[in-house]
Order: C-alpha cells, then sequence, then structure tokens
C-alpha cells in the first residue's frame, strides 16, 4: 500500500535520494503505435471526476486536436478513501488515460506525482516530441500551444524548457504560506530558476534527465522549484517564453484574450468547457 516519501533531514553530500514507486494503473501501450507530438500530464485527485471529464471533453481531447498526435494522462496517487480507488479503476478502464503510483496522494507528494509523470514518458513514450505538466484547475489552450509555441521549434527539440519563469526566488519560512518550506527540507537561501507547476512544457528527451537528477537530489515537495534544481544539475537552461502566454493568475475570459495565451489558473469544470467551446466558435474574434 501507500508508503510516504521518506525525507531525511540531514542535506548531506549524498542525499536522501527521492524513493522509487511502483505503478498501480499504467499505460504501457499509449505509444506503441504513434509517436505523438505532445503528451499531456495532468496532475489530479482521484475526487476530480468533474475536472477530469471536462477537460477530456474540452482542451484535453485529443481527437479535437487536429495535425498533433497528443496523448492525455491524468496523474494519481493513492487516496485513502476507498470509494475513490473504485471511482479511479472504473474510469480508467472507461478512458485508459489514468497512471497511478503506490505514495499517498498528498499536498507534500506532489513532486512524486511530477516524477512518476517523468518516469512514464522515459520508460513508455521517450519518442514524444514534448511533454507538458499542467494541474486540472488549469486551462490550456492547446491549440495555441502546438500551432503558435511548439511547431516553429526546429527539430530536433532538446533541452528545452519553458513556462512560467520564477527567478530569484528564496524559500518562504513563513509557516502560515502555501509555499512554506522548513530550514530542515531545504536549507539554502536562493531556489535555482524553476517555471510555475502551473503549466510547463519541455523536450520528451528531458523526462529521463530529470529522472535522472532526482536519483541525486534530495526530495523537496515544492514540486516545480524541485524540477527547477533537477534542471540546473543537468546544465538546462530555461527558455524564457513570449510575452504572457503562462498565467498563474485567472485571466478574466475573452475570446480575444484566450486566443493568445497558453494557460489561465483557477478554473472550474464548467469553465473548461465554456471557454473552449467559445473558442471554436470564435477562432477569429478579434
Amino acid at each position: 500500500l501507500a508508503r510516504e516519501n521518506e525525507k531525511s533531514g540531514n542535506f548531506s553530500a549524498t542525499p536522501a535520494p527521492t524513493e522509487s514507486f511502483t505503478f498501480i494503473i499504467n499505460e504501457e501501450e499509449k505509444c506503441k503505435d504513434k509517436t505523438p507530438f505532445l503528451v499531456l500530464l495532468i496532475s489530479t485527485a482521484a475526487a476530480e471526476v468533474q475536472h477530469r471529464n471536462a477537460i477530456r471533453e474540452s482542451w484535453g481531447n485529443e481527437a479535437a486536436l487536429p495535425g498533433a498526435a497528443v496523448v492525455r494522462l491524468f496523474l494519481l496517487g493513492v487516496d485513502t478513501a476507498a470509494a475513490h480507488g473504485a471511482v479511479v479503476l472504473r474510469e480508467s478502464e472507461q478512458y485508459h488515460d489514468i497512471i497511478q503510483q503506490d505514495f499517498l496522494d498528498t499536498y507534500n507528494n506532489l513532486t512524486l506525482k511530477t516524477l512518476m509523470g517523468m518516469r512514464w514518458v522515459a520508460s513508455y513514450c521517450s519518442g514524444t516530441r514534448f511533454a507538458m505538466k499542467t494541474d486540472s484547475d488549469v486551462f490550456v489552450n492547446t491549440v495555441h500551444l502546438i500551432e503558435k509555441l511548439l511547431r516553429p521549434l526546429p527539430p530536433p527539440t532538446q533541452n528545452y524548457f519553458t513556462g512560467y519563469v520564477m527567478t530569484g526566488h528564496s524559500p518562504i519560512r513563513n509557516k502560515a504560506s502555501k509555499w512554506y518550506i522548513s530550514e530542515e527540507e531545504f536549507p539554502g537561501n536562493r531556489y535555482h530558476p524553476f517555471c510555475s507547476g502551473t503549466g510547463y512544457i519541455f523536450s520528451g528527451d528531458l523526462a529521463a534527465k530529470i529522472v535522472d537528477a532526482a536519483l541525486m537530489i534530495k526530495y523537496i515537495h515544492l514540486e516545480d522549484v524541485y524540477v527547477g534544481f533537477c534542471l540546473h544539475a543537468k546544465g538546462v537552461e530555461i527558455v524564457p517564453p513570449p510575452h504572457s502566454l503562462f498565467n498563474i493568475h485567472k485571466v478574466p475570459f475573452s475570446p480575444c484574450e484566450y486566443n493568445k495565451i497558453i494557460t489561465s489558473h483557477h478554473i472550474q469544470p464548467h469553465e473548461h468547457i465554456l471557454y473552449w467551446e467559445t473558442l471554436q466558435e470564435k477562432k477569429h474574434t478579434c
């Protein structure tokens, strides 16, 4: 059953590696007969059924993205509520778009969830040109992402990583903060540059590099910060995106605005569908 990731307090020369977990639900065949252009890795919790269904019929609908092979995967840990387990299994049997490992699905284990997605890409879909990690409360304009940001990049794309860049950030020691981190967990006073976990894009080759770096880098629960440390360890520099493509707040909806962005945060299930359908109808209003 689920095991909490063990975190050693001592920040020694041989840091406690991030433990490896086992797949309970896997989709090993997803890339057997296609090399995707883009894999969507969407972090979610078992109870967020409506979010997942809304994404399946909106921006995450693989069939609605013509001209690009896209694979959609929802990332899950183990929920303590037994009822949720049954729901997830049923969903998995119906849609085949869920992967799950045997760590507890908690806020402190979000890094494990991201690393599971990275491991999946490295193991079962290493040929994908790009992958994106995002969350179920983020609207992603997948059409704009593919057509405007990714397609123009010359192949082969390697060591490419972009998103909402955070530079010069320091650990927050205020316990009331969502982003609090103890001195014990991270004694340093500065983070390496990273991209907000609401949505970042990386070339397929980076999944294996990040997984490899994680074998050496002491676990911290802030997943986006942790990925930044992995990139730094591998000498990968984050590419700043064109202005305003990635948003960590909620962008007020208008077709004109949403046609020009990639991410918007704090989205409710019905909004995923409403915004997507409106965008499809009003593609050229500006």
